[in-house]
């Protein structure tokens, strides 16, 4: 089944986890951004359902009417975790208000961002026979467990059985996403659909040729398993070869000021501009100013993501060097479109990157193929395309799921 969206299309967008501001500068920020603006230029009502909008709307999103859930409070974990229940236990009503009351007809598809307590927007649709997609960005219950502080285990394991149960379709972000997916829910329903890029935001810019030292570029979240501190220890090596290289880091969080100490140590500072977090709009210009866009992912075995910087860099019609983790090699198609390296290997790193410094024909080449595969395969639009193809109504009672070990 087929979910089509036009003008006069009525969509609940619902997002319950309260660590990202719909409105903000994190990745996931962007993305939500991204699949509202997609939806409002296709002429639809929209509607977003949060904790947490993170600030006023971007004026391209000024049409969306938001409607706020209760925030997320409390001082330990298990306060937290009930006050994130009772949250999304208020999505129900917030879609049983805009079903009953709107005199443009009833909900056409409720789009919803899996989040650890989110359980209640497929189950509504799924008993009032709506069309509903669950979107999956992440197995957020081993992420939590793993990551953070998860107190509730089992209670985290039911809330994912259920909102994967009841959906309409589950589109996970990457193949890794969607088998830990296909243990929690009927597989037949599962599907994958990569993030994309905004192409008129992001452009590509005029770049002087020759061999020359590049400025690197790396965009996202400062976190360990981006593994930016061994693009610090890489421009080291490359600075004792050849001054002159220099790094851009666009992108915050708690690794910026051991990225910043590691630089003071490795006698790099000065080449190294760390810029914090920008809003979406804002990151276009930081791009058109370096060579190559960098994404050294620490470690290969617990992979997962479909990274929005990659695409940022494609669409930038930058090459790019990555860390040869699950499904890169696939959307660098296998070197075409940048160079795959071993991950956590500095030195590997820096061979790749000088490699595309002597050789400026390369660049530009690889390049004008990075920003022509982003035009044609990974647009918002044709992701959302992608999305509403595989959206249908969920099922009235949940699907039976595997024991709960296979969940995490």
């Amino acid at each position: 089944m087929s979910v089509v969206i036009g003008p006069g299309s009525r969509v609940a967008v619902v997002c319950s986890d309260p660590g990202i501001p719909v409105f903000g500068r994190k990745g996931a920020s962007v993305h939500l951004q991204a699949v509202l603006s997609e939806l409002v230029r296709r002429g639809a009502e929209v509607h977003l359902v949060t904790p947490r909008p993170g600030g006023p709307a971007p004026a391209a999103l000024a049409p969306v009417v938001v409607h706020e859930l209760p925030a997320v409070a409390g001082q330990g974990t298990q306060d937290r975790e009930t006050s994130a229940r009772r949250s999304d236990a208020a999505v129900a009503d917030v879609l049983d208000h805009l079903a009953g009351t709107s005199p443009t007809g009833p909900l056409d598809l409720v789009l919803e961002r899996y989040s650890l307590w989110g359980r209640n927007a497929t189950a509504w649709a799924a008993r009032h026979g709506v069309a509903s997609v669950l979107e999956v960005n992440a197995p957020l219950v081993r992420e939590q467990a793993a990551h953070r502080v998860l107190r509730d285990r089992r209670g985290a394991e039911d809330v994912a059985r259920h909102a994967l149960g009841r959906a309409g379709a589950v589109v996970c972000v990457s193949e890794p996403v969607a088998a830990w997916a296909r243990q929690v829910t009927d597989p037949v329903r599962v599907h994958v659909v990569a993030n994309g890029t905004d192409t008129d935001r992001i452009t590509p810019a005029p770049r002087p040729g020759g061999v020359r030292p590049l400025t690197v570029g790396f965009v996202g979240t400062l976190k360990p398993w981006h593994g930016t501190e061994h693009l610090l220890d890489a421009l080291a090596l490359l600075l004792r070869r050849e001054p002159g290289w220099r790094l851009v880091v666009v992108g915050d969080g708690p690794q910026r000021q051991s990225l910043a100490e590691r630089g003071e140590r490795l006698g790099i500072s000065h080449a190294v501009d760390l810029v914090g977090a920008l809003a979406p709009e804002q990151v276009a210009s930081r791009l058109h100013g370096v060579d190559v866009g960098c994404a050294p992912y620490a470690d290969a075995d617990d992979y997962y993501f479909s990274p929005l910087k990659v695409y940022e860099y494609l669409a930038a019609g930058l090459p790019v060097v990555a860390s040869r983790v699950p499904g890169m090699a696939a959307l660098l198609r296998d070197g075409e479109l940048g160079t795959l390296c071993r991950h956590g290997d500095p030195e590997d790193l820096a061979t790749a990157l000088a490699d595309l410094a002597a050789d400026p024909a390369r660049r530009a080449r690889v390049g004008a193929l990075a920003r022509a595969a982003a035009e044609r395969d990974h647009t918002w639009s044709a992701v959302l395309d992608r999305v509403l193809a595989v959206a249908g109504p969920g099922p009235q009672d949940q699907a039976v799921a595997p024991t709960v070990g296979a969940v995490a």
